[in-house]
């Protein structure tokens, strides 16, 4: 579900300080966008891109995934045919996922 070593790389490469800041961002824009996701249908595959582009830099790989393969049905006139809710679910199980082992990768407040 989550790439850790895409997670370390990221670290390694930005620090634990920007890190966290990194995360902080990413939680607050992905988290606004998922919430919202399908309340303008002539945004859903722009919404997507979006998605999946902040998921794999922070290695939310299956959620990643998933707004690739929805990105694509709606860039194929399908939009009305993603499964919105499944994709919604997916970015749940993946941030409990994450969050359970983000203090690995974070310093200590």
């Amino acid at each position: 579900m989550i790439d850790w070593d895409r997670v370390q790389e990221l670290r390694s490469e930005i620090g634990a300080d920007g890190f966290a800041e990194v995360v902080d961002l990413f939680l607050d824009e992905v988290e606004a966008v998922v919430m919202g996701l399908g309340g303008r249908p002539d945004r859903v595959e722009e919404d997507l891109h979006f998605l999946k582009g902040s998921a794999w830099n922070l290695g939310f790989r299956d959620f990643g995934g998933a707004c690739q393969q929805g990105e694509r049905m709606a860039a194929a006139g399908r939009a009305v045919e993603v499964d919105l809710g499944a994709i919604r679910e997916t970015y749940r199980l993946s941030k409990t996922q994450f969050m359970g082992r983000l203090s690995e990768f974070t310093p200590a407040a």
